[in-house]
């Protein structure tokens, strides 16, 4: 059996898989935020609620909202930032007692759809987070691939490419929890959406939210999903330009707006070196529960 944790800002879950992807469990608890001892013992809970209920023991594998320093052994860049300077990796190890690996939510994502979502089949898989924040992630071979520095494929925290002066004005005025200005994320996470809606009509509403009324006609939600998909466009293609992957797979709350799925294949070629583009943008086939998938399959597919 193979045990997976997707450890988020907001909640937590946990999922049992048999060897051929079946579904054995899964349960979800609110993250204790901002409380580092009380989101290890919820981890360690799930885990063993997981086993109980199966009647079973398994593997472990956990995502995370950051990275494990390679060089501090530390957690780093963790918008869930309790986490941050923290042995994560040692103070969970003394608590469970047990072997476990521990990577990325994105590149747990990746993984889960180039096994058996939206990226099986293909080598290079880019997946993308669009959510509360914005993160990337990369398989290979249907293997995370993390980098030297444990940071491959975090785009979020690349600038945006090819601002134009609205999007200059709004860098300086929007700045990114990382501590620099210009951040993908600030952009084109779902909070970039909402904070873009809201810039324009002076109204605060959820992303899933503004989504519903550009649909149905609103000028201003329409005005911030046209700015969005742009802004989507050129992020991606710089990914592109860089990695030229074989699929892209979005996950997150942005990727359930459909249309993103129709424009962005149109507007990413000018912003793409030689204008030619053709691979296929995917909705992430196992949607938020993708990244909790990809958490169970890393013991076997880790490098």
């Amino acid at each position: 059996m193979y045990i997976g944790i997707d450890l988020g800002g907001t909640k937590t879950e946990v999922i049992a898989l048999e060897a051929d992807g079946r579904e054995l469990y899964r349960h979800r608890v609110p993250t204790p935020r901002n409380d580092y001892d009380q989101t290890l013992i919820a981890i360690r809970d799930l885990i063993l609620l997981a086993e109980r209920e199966t009647g079973q023991q398994g593997t472990i594998g956990i995502g995370i909202p950051g990275t494990v320093s390679q060089l501090t052994g530390k957690i780093k860049n963790a918008n869930s930032v309790w986490l941050n300077g923290r042995f994560f990796e040692q103070d969970l190890a003394a608590l469970l007692q047990r072997p476990f690996k521990v990577a990325n939510d994105a590149n747990c994502l990746a993984i889960s759809e180039a096994t058996d979502g939206a990226g099986a089949g293909v080598e290079i898989v880019f997946a993308v987070i669009i959510g509360t924040g914005c993160g990337g992630g990369l398989a290979i071979n249907t293997r995370v691939y993390q980098g030297s520095s444990g940071i491959a494929g975090e785009w979020g925290h690349n600038p945006l490419p090819w601002p134009d002066e609205v999007e200059q004005v709004y860098q300086r005025e929007v700045p990114c929890y990382c501590g620099k200005v210009g951040c993908n994320e600030t952009f084109i996470s779902g909070t970039g959406f909402a904070t873009a809606y809201r810039r324009i009509s002076g109204k605060s509403l959820p992303g899933d939210e503004i989504a519903r009324l550009a649909e149905a006609g609103d000028a201003a939600a329409g005005q911030a999903l046209q700015q969005y998909e742009m802004r989507l466009a050129k992020a991606l293609a710089g990914v592109v330009n860089i990695i030229d992957p074989g699929v892209i797979v979005l996950g997150g709350g942005m990727s359930n707006v459909d249309r993103l799925y129709s424009t962005l294949p149109t507007l990413m070629p000018q912003w793409i070196f030689g204008g030619e583009f053709s691979t296929p943008i995917r909705k992430a086939k196992h949607g938020d529960s993708s990244g909790v998938r990809g958490a169970a399959w890393l013991p076997k597919l880790m490098g």
